[in-house]
């Protein structure tokens, strides 16, 4: 894809705006007082029961005002990193995430047999069952969806399926789509979530995915064929290599379109973002595992907790679960999770060395002030 200067000028610009009035600990941009609600989106790495709900109601989706319930044998084999932010600060938790979940399956739809439809999407299906739950009034005659616009807090992490296998990794995503429709998809329901009446966002980058065993390099934890991809090829370097780009290139344009939609395209008026670096989370724990993973037995970022043989179906799980950063081939383990949540925490009190925070406000004229 190629730019001309005219492009580049205005994004330029606006990230040197918004680089020169901002710092990761800089909190004048964020001035959220009181944390009151969380409303999450995403996908294995964040849901509870959503995907349950479909694959137990014969592919029907949860009703309008369904209560989400915690779910303590997620993705992660515990409870995801968004109900440990909730227990930490008190939050309710509006939990709108889908195992197996892309941005959008107009890119990289993926079938699910189960349920007999593609995984339900954040575009597809999160956002309109976010929409549906805000209109939803209690017998009580209070809202079914607490989410005052100043103590609300929106977070959207996606894009393990979207850059994975069976998606933009194995060249399986919709013909003339590109990974700039999945991140452009990421800015649009940011927008939509804004419309919504959304004015605090937390945007999770993407997660070091060349670092999980289903894509890491030989002799880091790469592994062969596996429950997620059954017929993976040998070569083990290229996928993992391409997946390394993959990843660099997703979270690059989210640090500077992120600026250039807040301040030169002016998408998003008295809203707050923070960009978290869960990307810098996930490699401060491989570079130094003792820190945060806290097991019996000695700290491991390249094995995983829970092994199943693809031939007979059979599962064991490592004794000392809290030991190791990754739960199975793709995703994070529960300590792992904690980690995350404790760090989003502070990203939600304006403190957190991996965040960047920017603010665009109106002045009575119209005029944005940084």
């Amino acid at each position: 894809m190629l730019f001309s200067t005219s492009t580049l000028l205005p994004i330029f610009l606006a990230v040197q705006s918004a680089l020169c009035h901002d710092r990761p600990h800089h909190t004048s941009q964020w001035d959220l007082r009181n944390f009151a609600s969380l409303v999450a989106f995403g996908d294995s790495y964040t849901d509870d029961n959503r995907l349950n709900y479909f694959l137990t109601h014969n592919g029907s989706a949860p009703p309008p005002g369904w209560i989400n319930p915690a779910n303590y044998h997620s993705a992660d084999g515990g409870r995801p990193w968004v109900q440990y932010v909730s227990q930490y600060t008190n939050a309710d938790l509006y939990n709108y995430a889908v195992a197996g979940a892309v941005c959008s399956n107009d890119i990289t739809p993926r079938y699910l047999s189960y349920i007999h439809q593609d995984f339900p999407a954040v575009k597809q299906y999160e956002l309109p069952a976010f929409a549906a739950d805000s209109a939803v009034i209690e017998p009580s005659g209070s809202k079914f969806l607490a989410a005052p616009q100043d103590e609300t807090v929106y977070t959207l992490w996606i894009g393990t399926n979207d850059l994975g296998v069976n998606a933009l990794l194995t060249d399986s995503q919709v013909p003339g789509t590109t990974i700039v429709n999945y991140t452009n998809c990421v800015f649009d329901s940011l927008e939509q979530l804004y419309a919504e009446g959304g004015r605090y966002f937390v945007l999770l980058n993407v997660a070091p995915l060349n670092l999980a065993p289903l894509y890491a390099l030989p002799g880091a934890g790469g592994v062969g064929p596996n429950q997620y991809w059954m017929d993976k090829p040998s070569n083990l370097t290229a996928i993992s290599e391409r997946m390394l780009e993959s990843v660099v290139t997703v979270n690059a344009i989210y640090q500077y379109q992120l600026p250039y939609e807040i301040f030169a395209a002016n998408k998003f008026p008295e809203a707050r973002f923070a960009l978290m670096n869960v990307h810098g989370v996930f490699t401060s724990i491989y570079n130094n595992p003792s820190a945060f993973l806290n097991g019996t037995a000695p700290a491991n970022v390249t094995g995983f907790i829970h092994h199943c043989d693809i031939h007979t179906g059979t599962c064991v799980d490592e004794p000392s679960p809290d030991s190791l950063m990754w739960y199975d081939e793709l995703h994070l383990s529960e300590q792992t999770a904690r980690v995350v949540a404790r760090e989003f925490v502070k990203v939600v009190k304006g403190t957190s060395e991996y965040a960047t925070y920017w603010s665009a406000r109106k002045s009575k004229g119209g005029t944005r002030d940084y």
